[in-house]
């Protein structure tokens, strides 16, 4: 057995510096934040043409200059209710001979976008808009009828008639949705990393296979020391990515002012637990995918093979994670309990899990049934393997022990 370990300990030391030792591992280091570049700019770029978008909508009011001073004080109470920026600029065009006219132009111009116009008596006014204006047109309408309220009430336009008294009060447990946007940010972790870092095994166990490698290595080893070697290696490829990117964002929650506040979670189990169980959640998904990617690595030949084989693969791993999304929106239903106790998707949910739920014995036993997936799946591609490609045994024989 100890030698066993010993054999399991180089592989997986072998295939760890086969891929950090290399200058291609820097730009796989680094792919995220280009990712994270392009992401900001594209998002700026479209935030810049949605705002710009924006300010050219206006609406517009033809009223006299008492109508119009009586929707100005209107707007300035909604804006300080609601806040500034949520509703569409008003424009106030003096009062003429023929506001159709003036509407229609309004409506012809090439500077701004109108989209809902009022003209005539604000006890009776018509508002013309677009088809996909109603909001617009419905705020001109209840600008109209505030202004009358401010009039005939007698009142200046900025005079409160109610003084309230605000009181800010925190509540003694985590909201039950920050909890369930915790599950969920913590299902969709697991799932982007697992899929980003876990098929790395594919390619280097075919082309250990097209040269003959992987045969040596089979006739020194047994080969479910080799296959569990080589995810141990890869799993600390994965893990270096995981602790350079998650330094880097320690770092910016320390360096950036408020987005610690903006990050911040609200776990049913309690933050250092919870943080606990991800990383031991993320183990279990890497290396159950992992195992699965270095099966289907045995069986493909060329890289068209792989991708083909691949595919199936990650259609499967998306449909684990739209399970355990699910089950994180509902937590406590029979949808969730499927999902926790199926073994590809119980990672990702039983993280949902520690989020929405302080019970703690529930995660042991789930961990030791993933291990034991892992072990099994482990077994079964190493079975595989050596029955489809190595041509050893037969496929009777395959959950045979010896």
């Amino acid at each position: 057995m100890s030698g066993t370990l010993r054999q399991m300990a180089i592989i997986a030391r072998r295939d760890f510096l086969a891929v950090v030792a290399t200058p291609t591992f820097l730009l796989f280091l680094l792919a995220p934040l280009f990712m994270i570049i392009l992401g900001v700019a594209g998002g700026s770029g479209a935030e810049q043409v949605a705002q710009s978008a924006k300010d050219a909508t206006r609406v517009a009011a033809i009223v006299s200059p008492a109508d119009g001073a009586a929707l100005k004080e209107a707007r300035d109470r909604m804006e300080n209710l609601f806040g500034q920026g949520r509703h569409p600029t008003l424009e106030i065009v003096p009062l003429h001979s023929d506001p159709d006219k003036v509407a229609s132009a309004l409506f012809a111009s090439k500077k701004a976008d109108y989209v809902a116009i009022l003209q005539g008596p604000l006890e009776q006014p018509k508002i013309t808009h677009n088809p996909a204006a109603t909001f617009q047109a419905n705020y001109l309408a209840e600008l109209a009828e505030q202004a009358l309220r401010s009039r005939r009430a007698g009142i200046a336009g900025d005079k409160p008639l109610s003084m309230p008294k605000m009181v800010t009060t925190r509540t003694a447990q985590s909201s039950v949705g920050g909890r369930q946007a915790t599950g969920y940010l913590a299902v969709f972790a697991i799932f982007f990393l697992t899929l980003l870092l876990a098929g790395q095994g594919v390619g280097m166990l075919a082309e250990e296979k097209s040269n003959k490698v992987i045969e040596i290595l089979a006739a020194a080893a047994p080969l479910e020391a080799v296959f569990l070697g080589k995810l141990i290696g890869m799993f600390g490829v994965a893990l270096l990515f995981v602790g350079f990117w998650g330094a880097m964002g320690a770092l910016a929650l320390l360096l950036i002012p408020g987005l610690s506040s903006a990050a911040s979670l609200a776990p049913a189990i309690g933050l250092p637990i919870f943080l606990v169980l991800l990383c031991l959640y993320f183990t279990m998904a890497y290396m159950l995918l992992g195992a699965v990617f270095l099966g289907v690595g045995g069986q493909a030949g060329t890289m068209r093979e792989i991708q083909m084989l691949s595919l199936p693969v990650t259609i499967f791993q998306v449909g684990m994670f739209s399970l355990a999304s699910a089950a994180a929106s509902s937590p406590g239903g029979r949808l969730a309990f499927f999902a926790e106790w199926f073994p590809f998707s119980s990672p990702f949910a039983m993280a949902a899990r520690a989020a929405n739920d302080a019970s703690l014995w529930p995660h042991l036993l789930a961990l030791v049934w993933q291990a034991l997936w892992v072990g099994l799946t482990i077994f079964l591609a190493a079975r595989l393997f050596r029955v489809g490609v190595l041509k050893s045994g037969s496929w009777k024989t395959i959950l045979r022990r010896g």
